[in-house]
Formats: structure tokens, sequence, C-alpha cells
């Protein structure tokens, strides 16, 4: 007996619906549903499909999760960022990241094989809570260190800046304080003129004299000792060449000693302190052999006046005086 059109109906939707359980099934198995071992034991696929079950679970609210179970996250989310952070600082691998993660995981698997729905949606709910503290602590964790590194070029600037000023500071205060004792010393310099012209014009004739230039000659020898030590040398003049920057000419003479442009003759002494010249030297400088004095004009201006001459030329520190 032939099938009526309705046994024919039913025995297609029958053929249908079966083709459409075995593709369910399928999807079902390629999802995650069964055989979750065919699948790798990542974190990041691992966390697709939980996505994905989330969205497909039929269930409108999760349920809450127990304020232990808050507590263990939060924990286990602080060791994590922690281990994370010392892990990128020492350089070690990514193996030790995130153990309450796998821990998670391992029980969100185990759930949907023993098919607990409730443990397996509870699970889901707190992967996901800690994936989100997780990026939020990294992100954190990165403006800290943007921070950390900024905040250390600003120490290296300042630090240079600080350096540049100390040593700015030193050098003005050895300049002032070297200013201040050129100035002291240069008061004093009249002094030492005037124990030269004494040394030149007494001449002892007792014993008393005698001793009474002992004495200051000794007073005399402790003043330049003082004077040494504070790194005052004098300016050299007799034989050496004629320099306009430490030496001052008030006359040219003949001299069958000297070559021309040498200096014959001191005057008056001149010194020097660290390098810094504290007071030239009054010299006369020598023309050679048989030249006749002022027969140049241009060697007139290096000359004393003629009327004033004779006098100067018999005490010559007085008159510089």
């Amino acid at each position: 007996m032939a099938p009526t059109t309705v046994d024919a109906d039913e025995e297609e939707l029958r053929r249908r619906g079966g083709e459409s359980e075995r593709r369910r099934n399928g999807e079902e198995k390629n999802r995650g549903f069964h055989g979750v071992e065919q699948y790798p034991d990542s974190t990041h696929s691992i966390l697709t499909r939980v996505l994905y079950r989330r969205s497909a679970l039929s269930s409108s609210q999760p349920p809450r999760r127990p304020f232990k179970a808050c507590v263990n996250v939060a924990d286990s989310t602080s060791k994590t960022i922690n281990g994370d952070e010392e892990n990128q600082i020492s350089g070690t691998d990514d193996k030790k990241d995130l153990p309450a993660m796998k821990t998670l995981i391992q029980a969100y698997k185990k759930a949907i094989i023993d098919g607990d729905e409730k443990s397996a949606q509870e699970n889901e709910t707190l992967i996901c809570i800690t994936e989100n503290e997780k990026n939020n602590l990294t992100a954190k964790f990165a403006e800290i260190t943007t921070e950390i590194a900024s905040g250390k070029e600003k120490f290296l600037r300042l630090k240079a800046d600080f350096e540049n000023f100390r040593k700015q500071s030193e050098k003005d205060r050895l300049n002032f304080t070297s200013d201040i004792q050129a100035d002291v010393i240069e008061s004093l310099l009249p002094m030492v003129d005037s124990f030269e012209n004494t040394k030149m014009e007494i001449k002892p004739e007792t014993e008393k004299e005698k001793q009474i230039e002992t004495s200051y000659q000794g007073i005399y020898k402790q003043f330049v000792e003082v004077m040494r030590s504070l790194g005052v040398a004098l300016v050299e003049t007799v034989g050496k060449p004629f320099d306009p920057s430490i030496h001052e000419a008030v006359a040219r003479e003949e001299s069958e000693q000297f070559k021309a442009g040498i200096v014959s003759q001191e005057l008056r002494r001149g010194f020097i302190l660290g390098g810094q010249l504290l007071r030239t030297a009054t010299v006369k400088v020598s023309t050679g052999q048989g030249q006749a004095k002022g027969s140049s004009d241009a060697e007139r201006p290096l000359e004393q006046p003629l009327e004033a001459k004779s006098d100067e030329d018999s005490s010559p520190t007085t008159s510089n005086s």
C-alpha cells in the first residue's frame, strides 16, 4: 500500500529533524560543550569560549558571588599583578602568570564536563571579572611605569642643573676670594717699596745702626715669606726681553752687556699673584752698543722728559712712589 501524503510529510520532517539534531551536536562539539580536551589549553581560547557560552546561556541573570569568592579573586588578582610586574622587571618568562586564572579555567572545564551549569556560570563570571581587573591593573601599571620614566628624566635633568650650579658657585667663590686677596696684597706693595728704599739709602756705620738694620731686615724677610706663601711672585726683569704686558719702560739706554730690546735695569719691582698681574715692573730697556741717547724720535716716548731726567735717574724709586 502506497504511503499517503501526510505520512510522507511526517517522514520528511523526522529526517530533517534528525539532520538538524546531528548538526547541532556537531556545533556544540565544536563550541566546547563536548570533547573539551581537543582544544589547546590556552587562556585566549578558553576566554573566547567563555564569552561565547555566556552569550548563549539561557539564564538572564547570573547568581551573586559570595563574599569569600570576591576576596579570593581580589587576593589572587593582586598576587598575579605583582607576579606580572616582577616578571616584567626581572625579564623571566610568563609561565607563572595568572595562577588564579588557570585555577578558574580548570574549574570551569570540569564544570562543563560534569554538566554543572550553575558552577560553570559562576566560574565564567569570575573569569570575566578577573580578566577585567587584570586589564585595569595592567593599564595602571603601564601608566605608573611611564610616570616613573618621566620622573627619572626630570630627576637627571635637575641633578645636572644642580651640578652646574654647584660648579659655577664654587668658581665664583674662588674668584671672589682671589679678588679680595689681590686687593689686600696690592695695598701692601708700598710697604715692600719702603723696605727696598730703606735698604738702598741707609748705610749703617756704628754697631748700634747695624743692629737696627738687622732687626728691620728680619721683619722684611718675614714679610716676604708671608707674601710668598700667599702665592705672590716677582716679575722677571733684568736680562729678559721687554714685554709691555708686564713691563713699563721709562727710558732707553746704551748697554754693552745686553742687546737691543732687553731689559737692562729694574727701577721698581713688579708682582704677580697666581697668574694675575698685581703691578707692572718699571724698567729701562737696552738699545744696544754704539747708539746715542735720544738719536731716534721713535725712542723719545719711552724716555723721561729731558728737564727731569737727571733728577729722576738719581733717585728712581722716589719718583715712582
